[in-house]
């Protein structure tokens, strides 16, 4: 077994598609197909079950992707901490930020940070806090926006954000003229909500848990714009963070009876390697 067989087996059984795990490596397809070949002969072990041109990972190949995972991100981290030694490289910045708060809250920081480190790469995915969390373990992602809340020991974090989740209708619901709303009046209205994954769904999650209830979902969809315009004709109502509405002449912000606030925090993987580059931006993002 040898690292280019193991970076072959890790994207298969990334995409699940041959050609598509060929892509991502810059490789000829048949050159993959070749690679897991061999590494299944040196191991004596059947990696994947190929049937009706559709592969999956066996179980013997679920147990070589817990393996591989580690050994690659341990590769990836010394191959960044000896360029850095070497001075060959000038520094990349890689973080996972959930749509919501990439679209309303990043956007200055991540331009004053540029504007401070000019020589820097920037590499933003948008993804939600479950798809980050585990993108931080696999060393996808050197940094991710997270919600602080039953996070992994695996995970070291640092808070930097605390925002309150509001109800959102349109100007002509009976919410806007209410002080307050209840999780039970909430829950009796039709809602667009985020997709499983993201921490607009997992609040509405606990929600339902803690008080028992269940949503009566209308609209799923991760499109902020697309929530907005369905709220704003009345099709269904919402919860965002205040920021995302501010300003907004059609919708109406009004709290919960018993106001929510989200701990938002920058997290990495405990015990993993960060370049100087993601130190600059961490150590940025707490002098906010």
């Amino acid at each position: 077994m040898n690292l280019r067989q193991l970076e072959c087996f890790h994207a298969v059984a990334k995409h699940l598609n041959f050609t598509r795990a060929a892509g991502e490596l810059n490789m000829a397809q048949p050159a993959v197909s070749i690679a897991v070949q061999k590494l299944e002969h040196a191991l004596r072990l059947t990696l994947f079950n190929r049937q009706d041109k559709r592969i999956s990972l066996t179980a013997e190949g679920e147990r070589l992707l817990h393996h591989s995972r580690l050994i690659l991100s341990q590769l990836r981290d010394a191959r960044r901490e000896m360029a850095e030694l070497s001075g060959l490289e000038r520094g990349e910045v890689s973080i996972g930020i959930p749509s919501m708060l990439g679209s309303y809250y990043f956007p200055p920081l991540l331009m004053a940070f540029k504007h401070r480190y000019p020589d820097l790469k920037l590499s933003v995915v948008e993804a939600g806090t479950r798809a980050i969390q585990q993108m931080l373990f696999s060393g996808e992602l050197d940094l991710g926006i997270v919600v602080d809340h039953n996070l992994p020991d695996t995970l070291e974090t640092h808070g930097f954000l605390e925002e309150e989740m509001i109800v959102c209708v349109n100007r002509e619901h009976p919410f806007a003229q209410q002080p307050s709303v209840s999780v039970e009046a909430f829950f009796a209205e039709e809602l667009a909500l985020f997709k499983p994954g993201y921490f607009h769904r997992e609040f509405i999650d606990q929600l339902c848990q803690a008080h028992q209830l269940h949503p009566q979902i209308a609209f799923e969809t991760n499109l902020i714009p697309l929530t907005k315009s369905i709220v704003a004709n009345g099709f269904a109502i919402t919860t965002f963070l205040r920021m995302v509405i501010a300003g907004d002449s059609e919708l109406v912000a009004i709290p919960f009876s018993n106001p929510v606030h989200l701990k938002l925090a920058i997290a990495c993987k405990r015990g993993g390697y960060l370049s100087r580059a993601n130190r600059a931006f961490l150590d940025f993002m707490l002098a906010q």
